[in-house]
């Protein structure tokens, strides 16, 4: 058994989201999925930002990042965009880490964006669709390359089509087909992690 500390997106804590941790915890995990945004829930992207924007992009990680105040160490971090920025900085500054799950997002391991170094042994995975604008051309896949490049437990998993929220059930860019491999590849993780396994698939 795994524990999961698992950020939303900037769409909000959708049922699509709850679903996800609900598929995690079916396997026997413990999954947390704190609502950063007070009950929010948006019908795009565009609105999202537009909240994070008005409420503090700052205040907002800060906020996901102090509810792990209250949680054991040894978690697996994860997030779904927006929620990747809380899930990588307590991935990569808060000690005993267990792992990290970074999904259609990722910052780099350097420069002005980021958190410092990846800490020695906290493997990682990250998922992204490989024609998805926003990964592919805001940065995301050459800090994910970068990643790839530094550290050594870590995987990047690219699924054919150009869908950002992907793997979220409630939403039109769901892809069922990609949405199940990367749910399984996330359950291999975690029992990865959890020393119930050989290695990442």
């Amino acid at each position: 058994m795994a524990e999961v500390l698992l950020f939303h997106h900037a769409q909000g804590l959708t049922p699509g989201i709850h679903i996800f941790a609900d598929h995690l915890r079916d396997a026997g995990h413990v999954v947390h999925t704190p609502d950063l945004f007070d009950g929010h829930v948006f019908a795009s992207i565009d609105e999202g930002m537009a909240y994070i924007q008005a409420t503090g992009f700052d205040a907002l990680r800060e906020r996901g990042v102090r509810v792990a105040d209250d949680l054991p160490a040894e978690l697996v971090y994860a997030g779904f965009s927006f929620g990747v920025v809380p899930a990588q900085q307590l991935a990569q500054t808060r000690p005993g880490a267990r792992g990290a799950l970074l999904f259609h997002a990722c910052l780099p391991i350097s420069g002005e964006w980021s958190f410092g170094p990846w800490p020695e042994g906290v493997p990682v995975q990250i998922h992204a669709m490989d024609a998805d604008p926003i990964f592919m051309r805001e940065g995301d896949i050459d800090a994910a390359r970068e990643i790839l490049e530094h550290v050594k437990d870590a995987s990047l998993f690219l699924y054919p089509g150009d869908q950002h929220y992907f793997a979220d059930s409630s939403l039109p860019s769901w892809d069922s087909d990609a949405a199940e491999v990367l749910t399984r590849r996330v359950l291999d993780f975690l029992r990865h992690v959890n020393g119930a396994g050989d290695g990442l698939p």
